[in-house]
């Protein structure tokens, strides 16, 4: 098969943005020219490779092969232009991390510091929800990925590099607010706001609820850490967030910690890749920096 390089690139555009015209802007050439780079791919290989169904692109199954294996390919030739580079005393390349939505509470400054570091090195950071990460996991589109609770159904190579504790947050004027050693059994006719069901941190909680035999009062379930933070401050409920998502000012936002017997519940975060997946240099790097460093920032 005499597929070019650029083709593959362009069909990796479409695999992520599921659009022509998207494409066409994304890699500065008409849509025409994707169209017909689209068509050339299809009749070299010999079956369909998108369709349009609802206005709406999918890709076929001999399509999602291809994407894959364009990725592959992408990331192989990555990793040399980066050993290249390296080998000439240069640090340059490309970067992709992506992490779950409360990691983006550290991980730029992190990003940040690593960046004054290795100033030539260009970084695509995607924050998502759980199931998104984990989807962009399973589908091998980034180099690194951050998260608390690596999915059970993927190989994956996962390395703890920070502890995530969890910790009951209350409106600061909420009567048991500076109260010390409350149980448990204390806050269930409160209300609770809790994250959206497949998170991180919703699966910590339910993990503790199931092996405590606890079933809280929950008032509402929401897809944004800011958001249930807007609602507690609102005396709507209470919440059990990560103490990363709540920032050094808490009585600025009208929020305070409760003091909770088996607060706050510990987890980690985790470094994690696909396992087999070779590393890029630069990669590599940010993860030994991530492992050095990680608690330094924070």
């Amino acid at each position: 098969m005499n597929i070019s390089f650029r083709q593959l690139q362009i069909f990796i555009r479409l695999a992520e943005l599921r659009s022509i015209s998207a494409v066409a802007r994304a890699c500065h050439v008409t849509q025409p020219t994707v169209s017909m780079q689209l068509k050339e791919m299809t009749d070299t290989i010999g079956m369909p490779l998108y369709e349009v169904i609802g206005k709406k692109l999918h890709l076929t199954k001999a399509g999602e092969e291809l994407a894959s294996t364009a990725r592959n390919l992408a990331h192989e030739w990555g990793s040399f232009e980066q050993q290249i580079a390296a080998m000439k005393g240069l640090t340059a390349g490309s970067l992709r991390v992506a992490v779950v939505s409360t990691a983006k509470y550290f991980i730029p400054r992190m990003l940040g510091d690593f960046c004054r570091e290795f100033p030539e090195i260009d970084i695509a950071l995607e924050v998502q929800n759980r199931d998104g990460v984990v989807e962009r996991l399973r589908n091998n589109l980034d180099d690194i990925y951050i998260m608390s609770t690596p999915p059970k159904d993927i190989d994956v190579v996962k390395q703890v590099f920070l502890p995530n504790p969890l910790v009951v947050v209350a409106h600061l004027q909420h009567p048991l607010a500076g109260k010390n050693r409350l149980q448990f059994a204390q806050l269930l006719n409160e209300r609770f706001i809790l994250r959206e069901r497949g998170s991180g941190t919703r699966l910590a909680c339910e993990h503790y609820f199931s092996e405590n035999k606890i079933t809280p009062l929950v008032r509402l379930e929401l897809g944004s850490n800011e958001a249930i933070k807007q609602a507690v401050a609102a005396d709507m409920g209470l919440t059990i967030l990560s103490r990363h998502a709540l920032g050094d000012h808490l009585t600025d936002q009208n929020l305070t910690v409760l003091d909770v017997q088996d607060f706050p519940i510990m987890s980690n975060w985790y470094i994690v890749h696909l396992r087999g997946k070779r590393l890029s240099p630069i990669a590599s790097n940010f993860l030994g920096y991530l492992s050095q460093h990680a608690q330094d920032k924070l």
